[in-house]
């Protein structure tokens, strides 16, 4: 088989909301240059599948039936010398934007709906457009079984007819992105979480968190509905809250801005500590919260104004509502209004003196109130509906926008008389209509609640999946590099102060200090006697520990070499040569680690330096690809050719994959 060249391979990349991938690989390696949405609409014959919503084409508005024959054949006539369609005639168009009536096939990484799933990947390889002769490396979640590998594997052969095709785990995928051969990776996705621990290029199956529920970017959603439902937002618009930059994650025990609350529990998590120093946990976020002033009411408790009800905030005006109930016209009456008070109130402070300094702005997590643009899918879906027609939806788009555009034409106003964008009839001007185009814009202000979308114990959640993870790695000297190694990835965890916020939680509820001393008393060895009444500290063996004359305390070289495997080599201890080795003889103190770390991302991809590594699975996937397809060319097995795949059928994968 001839050698694969870089411009011939296509990286796949599945997920539970976004599916990314690419043909070729570029000299220096991108983000992925296709980004499609995992979701799939059914298509009007039974068992096919649309990428789109298809909607029924309304170009004109409604019109009143014609009052006589000559009256309805001299309207045809026009619209036939227009060339516009006959009545009869019904156009359907696609609508990238909506998700109304959509199938997500992938849910908590796994594959739930595969005539869906098998749907998308198609229209992801028909989107590249790629050329013959082309291999497929496909990332794969870890939820999927080696069933369901084969499964992928059979399809991809007899679909696409490829000449190779190669299965990468997306931990693995990361841990090439990093460069690092030993790491803990935590994949934070829609629906979920995966932990795993990578050990010399290897995943750890055994002990491996797969599709960890009720902790992915969904429940950080559903975490912001559950504060602010009350004040009329829905789950569209906690999830753009989610996104934007207001948004933001406080370590626990930080006070909101302008309340008595703090961002996050907590939890007792060392009792000694909390006795003693009134800290909740150990480690050096418990420690910094030593001697705080009292933080006043816990969360969910009503105090002062809001709990009289006289909170300003009233709530977020359901909008679509009001258009689909036909109020429309009303609504935009009013807006009009308010717009002409500012412009007068604007106008009579012209005069106004100026204030000499300009006021410090504080940053996000000091104020108690801001603001964020949502784009209102739900509303634009509601005159969709109402079959306005092309011009009257745009028409009603200009007039509803708050965007820039808008306030930019707010501005060119000035003091002047403001020029109704609206006439009596609830229309706008056509050239204003004209200029703007896209989606619904609105201006929506949120409270310290933005800074609550971790309150469900998420980061607690995820945090004991880690330790769980690394505590179930065999190798008990490789724990201490993968508490060191942390690696925390995912679009689920793009979320201002998420990384943050969860090495603080580590830090809090796993960390111990080197100097506290109790890694040296902890466990005393049976062969160890109490101190013996000769003034010493130092306990004394009552067993012969073969010293000879090195006199090296026993407990501190267990300690320190626990910690430090390095130090101890493969046959056993040379200090103490009647000591077995490290490996089997003090396994306890892998369990809780003095440092937890994350892994630095790499500086030689200037593209990926732009936009984050959330998607460093793509980036290692890239990796693997030059390698197995072009350095390698298989090698080392890292792929399945179709002379392979001929002779062994899909169950030959597992001797492939990586």
């Amino acid at each position: 088989m001839p050698p694969f060249k870089d411009e011939q391979i296509i990286i796949i990349a599945p997920g539970s909301g976004t599916t990314v991938a690419q043909l070729g690989l570029p000299e220096s390696f991108t983000p992925p240059r296709l980004r499609l949405r995992s979701c799939m609409f059914p298509a009007e014959k039974e068992g096919e599948w649309e990428p789109y919503k298809v909607r029924r084409r309304m170009d004109k508005l409604p019109e009143r039936p014609p009052a006589t024959q000559e009256e309805a054949q001299e309207i045809n006539d026009m619209k036939k010398s227009l060339g516009e369609p006959d009545e009869d005639e019904i156009i359907y168009e696609e609508d990238t934007v909506s998700e109304e009536g959509a199938v997500w096939p992938i849910q908590e990484g796994k594959i739930v709906n595969w005539p869906c799933f098998f749907a998308l990947i198609t229209h992801v390889y028909n989107a590249m457009n790629p050329p013959f002769h082309t291999p497929i490396l496909l990332i794969a979640q870890p939820a999927w079984t080696p069933r369901e590998h084969e499964k992928l594997t059979q399809f991809f052969f007899e679909k696409f007819k490829t000449p190779a095709f190669g299965l990468m785990d997306s931990a693995l995928a990361t841990s090439w992105a990093y460069g690092v051969h030993t790491s803990t990776v935590v994949d934070v996705g829609k629906g979920k979480v995966d932990v795993t621990a990578v050990s010399e290029f290897l995943p750890h199956i055994q002990g491996r968190v797969v599709a960890l529920a009720d902790c992915g970017g969904e429940a950080l959603t559903q975490g912001l509905l559950a504060k602010l439902k009350s004040k009329g937002f829905n789950r569209d618009m906690c999830e753009q809250l989610k996104k934007n930059a207001i948004c933001e994650i406080l370590p626990a025990g930080t006070p909101l801005p302008g309340t008595g609350e703090v961002s996050g529990e907590d939890t007792v998590t060392n009792p000694a500590a909390a006795a003693s120093t009134g800290a909740p946990g150990s480690g050096p976020a418990a420690a910094s919260a030593i001697g705080n002033a009292p933080r006043g009411p816990g969360a969910d408790t009503e105090v002062g104004d809001e709990a009289n009800g006289d909170d300003e905030n009233e709530g977020v005006l359901d909008v679509a509502s009001i258009v689909a109930g036909g109020k429309m016209n009303e609504y935009l009456a009013r807006k009009e209004k308010e717009k002409q008070e500012k412009a007068a109130a604007k106008k009579k402070g012209i005069e106004a003196p100026v204030p000499p300094t300009k006021p410090v702005r504080l940053p996000n997590s000091k104020r108690e109130r801001a603001t964020f643009m949502y784009e209102d899918h739900v509303l634009l879906d509601t005159l969709k509906n109402m079959n306005l027609g092309s011009k009257g939806i745009a028409e009603a788009q200009a007039a509803l926008d708050e965007g820039p555009q808008k306030k930019s034409q707010d501005a060119q106003d000035g003091t002047s008389e403001p020029k109704s964008a609206v006439d009596a009839h609830g229309s706008t001007d056509a050239a204003t209509s004209a200029s703007r185009t896209g989606p619904i814009r609105r201006e929506i202000e949120v409270g310290v609640e933005r800074f609550q979308a971790a309150s469900g114990g998420v980061l607690e959640t995820i945090a004991d999946a880690i330790h769980r993870t690394i505590s179930s790695v065999e190798e008990v000297n490789k724990r201490s590099e993968l508490w060191d190694s942390l690696i925390i990835c995912g679009n689920g965890s793009r979320i201002r102060g998420f990384k943050d916020a969860l090495m603080a939680v580590l830090q809090s509820k796993y960390l111990i200090s080197p100097s506290s001393a109790t890694i040296f008393t902890s466990e005393i060895p049976s062969n160890i006697s109490t101190p013996a009444g000769t003034g010493a500290n130092t306990p004394q063996p009552q067993l012969g520990l073969h010293g000879g004359s090195s006199q090296v305390n026993p407990l501190l070289l267990a300690a320190t070499t626990a910690q430090n495997p390095h130090l101890m080599p493969p046959g056993g201890n040379p200090l103490l040569p009647g000591m077995p080795s490290s490996h089997s003889t003090h396994s306890s103190h892998g369990q809780t680690p003095t440092s937890i770390k994350f892994v630095k991302p790499p500086e030689y991809f200037p593209e990926w330096k732009d936009v984050g590594y959330d998607e460093a699975a793509f980036l290692g996937a890239q990796v693997a690809a030059k390698v197995i397809f072009v350095v390698d060319q298989g090698q080392s097995k890292g792929y399945m050719t179709r002379p392979d795949y001929n002779d062994q059928g899909p169950t030959g994968i597992h001797d492939y994959s990586l």
